[in-house]
């Protein structure tokens, strides 16, 4: 049974996705089950929600471990008839890589990196985060904690030992509150724009694009000189995202920029 018109995902750069998703929420709908999807991205959980949101036969609520995570897994059920919306949790587990890069430097994809020769999917991990320079922290589907549990590895030289824990032992990450931030810029140009909310340097900004590390609206940015305009989102890893408000010019051929850094 297709409760959900193919039509509204076919303008989507996540179609496959996004259908994945939508077969499972029939799924559901259809065996009565509680099923929970693999993790996926923000863009694709505003996607689905947006899409279910008008289906009052099924719930759809998403949970990536900790309030704030960016990665998330779905839940489809079927709505009871006066249910009250209280939803279960998925079974996740914490995860330690422990390493000294004390004098080696890390980024969060180093650890995707050694995670993915280890056999793990993307689908299997939910938000990943350094700590300090001991390593990082992250949280993962259950079974893909066990598999790298007091297993060992390397990122470049460094010796790393996976190890796994409860969700209340993690450091997580904190939640950051909304900034507003005005600024007064020459262009409209992502990494001028980018620049002033991130408080980098243009030069940051230009590598942290071509490293593939910021997204605008959701989609890998390649292009510094590329316009943004009132409405746009742009993410970095690591730093938080930032939502456009408003772009209007000025007297002296300026621009007035709104940003909201969340």
């Amino acid at each position: 049974m297709k409760l959900i018109s193919r039509d509204l995902i076919k303008r989507s750069k996540n179609a496959e996705t996004l259908e994945r998703l939508i077969s499972l929420g029939e799924k559901a709908h259809k065996t009565w089950q509680e099923l929970w999807s693999p993790f996926v991205e923000a863009q694709l959980i505003e996607e689905i929600l947006k899409i279910f949101d008008p289906i009052h036969e099924i719930n759809c609520h998403a949970d990536g471990g900790y309030l704030g995570a960016e990665r998330k897994r779905i839940l489809f059920r079927r709505t009871h008839e006066g249910e009250k919306k209280i939803f279960p949790k998925p079974t996740l587990s914490g995860m330690q890589i422990e390493g000294n890069f004390l004098f080696d430097k890390t980024r969060i994809q180093d650890f995707k990196e050694a995670l993915e020769e280890k056999g793990i999917s993307p689908s299997d991990l939910g938000d990943i985060w350094i700590v300090g320079d001991r390593g990082a922290q992250l949280i993962c589907t259950r079974e893909a904690g066990l598999l790298l549990n007091k297993q060992n590895g390397l990122i470049r030289e460094v010796s790393i030992k996976y190890e796994l824990l409860d969700i209340n032992q993690l450091r997580l990450p904190s939640k950051r509150m909304p900034k507003k931030i005005t600024t007064i810029e020459a262009s409209t140009r992502l990494d001028s724009i980018s620049s002033a909310g991130f408080g980098l340097s243009r030069a940051k900004i230009v590598t942290e694009i071509k490293a593939g590390r910021i997204r605008l609206n959701w989609t890998r940015a390649n292009q510094p000189f590329k316009d943004v305009k009132s409405g746009d989102r742009i993410h970095l890893e690591g730093k938080g995202s930032l939502l456009i408000q408003n772009i209007e010019p000025t007297k002296r051929a300026r621009w007035r920029v709104v940003l909201q850094r969340e």
